[in-house]
């Protein structure tokens, strides 16, 4: 288990990496399109559409980095690979695929519904 929260941790702080140039950019893009408004009204329109799909997505991606940041402390305070709802074993190809998982695949499908 130690070399599996060792990869996990490592995954988990290059997404993260990766996430916060993502919203910085995004950032950037949105500070843009504000700033240089276009005067044509069907022109704003697409403008306005494009800049809220990037707000979307950055809250996609907080989102995403809360639950990163959730998945380290958890692997620093010794909860890593147990399932938050049943405390169960979360299962190794689990954590592989999606290391800030919180739920077993039993309970993950019970939270969906």
């Amino acid at each position: 288990m130690h070399t599996l929260m060792n990869q996990a941790r490592e995954a988990l702080l290059q997404r993260r990496s990766s996430l916060r140039g993502l919203l910085r950019d995004n950032h950037a893009e949105a500070e843009e399109l504000r700033d240089g408004r276009p005067s044509d009204p069907a022109d704003e329109a697409a403008e306005e559409s494009v800049e809220a799909v990037l707000e979307r997505l950055s809250e996609r991606e907080r989102r995403e980095l809360r639950d990163i940041d959730d998945a380290l402390v958890r692997i620093e305070q010794g909860g890593f690979g147990h399932c938050a709802r049943c405390g169960g074993a979360i299962g190794r190809h689990r954590l592989r695929a999606i290391p800030e998982a919180r739920h077993c695949m039993t309970c993950s499908e019970q939270v969906e519904r």
